[in-house]
């Protein structure tokens, strides 16, 4: 521990599980208050009686990101709880699958409901509670927002929206020392894979088209977001990090 976010109060969406859980714990090891916000108490729980456990500070919210009002309320009372907001971390996602061909208008609008709503609503409240003192929002969005992914058109539209929204909102917010940053994962070990994963020739196909042979892990990714929220990554705001092994840096060839 090197208390590089020692006393900052930070907030994190998708809290429960994988990247957003693991961001936690690594905030929390920083010296990070942290709150953490899903839509189910259970794992976030889990998540807090684990940092508490290691000596860290925790606290769990229960908001579905998708809901304006419970979402921006869940953001002002963590501020007027703790006194400020230094920290956020869009990270909650929701993705369906599907040919475009066959895909309903309401599959598409389901994409965008957190990944996109989620994120504006959340980096919009962020950033009215921080404009006195500054801050450091970071968005998640994916490789599938940088390269066309089939089956997931909606998904694919969504998290691109979210990099040029984030491009606008730190243009806006930098006068005001609000940084807002993107990190682009591709795949990583969290729930939302595990189903893929746990196929050892869909694994073994994935981690083929990887420069570095294997998929990621949550506290990969956890490690990227501390970095751009803390003071090291002051000069930087608008930035997107492809956080994937390599993946989006090659083209992919039948060889």
């Amino acid at each position: 521990m090197t208390a590089r976010l020692q006393d900052k109060i930070a907030f994190i969406t998708g809290g429960g599980s994988g990247i957003g859980a693991a961001t936690a714990e690594r905030f929390a090891e920083e010296g990070a208050r942290v709150v953490i916000c899903g839509r189910r108490q259970a794992p976030l729980d889990e998540v807090v009686g684990r940092i508490r456990a290691a000596g860290g500070q925790a606290e769990a919210v229960v908001a579905d990101v998708s809901d304006e009002a419970a979402f921006t309320a869940a953001l002002a009372d963590c501020a007027r709880r703790h006194g400020r907001l230094d920290i956020l971390v869009n990270n909650a996602m929701a993705y369906t699958w599907g040919p475009i061909e066959a895909m309903s208008s309401a599959d598409w609008q389901a994409n965008f409901g957190t990944s996109v709503d989620g994120t504006f609503w959340g980096t919009r409240s962020a950033m009215q509670l921080m404009k006195t003192h500054g801050g450091s929002i970071i968005n998640l969005s994916s490789i599938c927002g940088t390269l066309g992914t089939p089956w997931m058109a909606g998904y694919s539209a969504a998290k691109a929206a979210v990099i040029n929204f984030s491009r606008a909102a730190a243009a806006e917010g930098a006068a005001q020392g609000i940084r807002v940053n993107v990190v682009i994962p591709a795949v990583v070990e969290t729930p939302a894979t595990a189903g893929m994963l746990a196929d050892p020739a869909s694994k073994a196909s994935t981690e083929k088209l990887i420069p570095m042979g294997r998929v990621g892990k949550p506290r990969e990714l956890a490690n990227a977001i501390l970095f751009l929220a803390s003071d090291e990554a002051s000069y930087i705001t608008g930035a997107t990090l492809p956080v994937d092994g390599g993946r989006a840096a090659v083209l992919v060839t039948a060889l």
